[in-house]
């Protein structure tokens, strides 16, 4: 069974080496969507695949840090980058592109490091990422399998590569949150009480 759930997020980007003109000179902005969809072969003591309110957590936090943001290759103008990270306190650093292909890896990456690293607490049966899908606009998005993170010729990720602006950081619900996460500590789901005996 797959389950979705869907965030907004307003960023800024520029996206080099692209085909257009005006995205790959400019810096300009979207209001994304991103919908992640989780599978599994079973469902847990509430009968669900994995109870919305725990997306609420480390991962709501980790695709809001894109919120009114700028993103940006950390391949990209040394000059740009400065300048994005002066007249910026949100900003992240990606070793790849953000376009939306790219971002659909990225959150992809990043959903199954936390889900992956969660223990879970009330019968959830092997929940993971079946893909992510990142609107850019109204009429265009990308979606992203697990195939799409394994493949080097899209470009490998890395959490050691990935930089969140202090700014951002201090936003975090969870203080050290990505620190947490690159030293592959666990994070606990609550301990759920059953009121009905199964």
């Amino acid at each position: 069974m797959i389950i979705r759930k869907l965030f907004k997020f307003e960023n800024a980007h520029i996206v080099r080496n692209c085909s257009s003109d005006r995205c790959k000179r400019s810096i300009h902005g979207h209001s994304y969507k991103v919908e992640v969809l989780l599978h599994a072969n079973g469902l847990d003591n509430g009968q669900m695949v994995y109870d919305f309110g725990l997306l609420k957590g480390v991962i709501k936090d980790l695709i809001d840090s894109f919120d009114h943001a700028i993103t940006f290759w950390n391949k990209d103008n040394v000059e740009y980058i400065a300048a994005c990270k002066q007249f910026s306190a949100r900003w992240i650093a990606l070793p790849v592109s953000p376009s939306a292909e790219q971002f659909s890896r990225i959150f992809f990456f990043l959903v199954a490091e936390v889900l992956k690293q969660t223990q879970t607490q009330n019968g959830e049966r092997d929940v993971h990422v079946h893909s992510v899908i990142v609107h850019e606009t109204d009429t265009g998005y990308a979606q992203c399998f697990l195939e799409d993170i394994e493949n080097p010729q899209m470009g490998m990720l890395s959490l050691d590569e990935i930089e969140f602006s202090e700014q951002v950081q201090a936003e975090w619900s969870m203080p050290n949150l990505y620190q947490h996460l690159k030293n592959a500590q666990i994070f606990k789901n609550p301990v759920v009480e059953l009121q009905i005996q199964l």
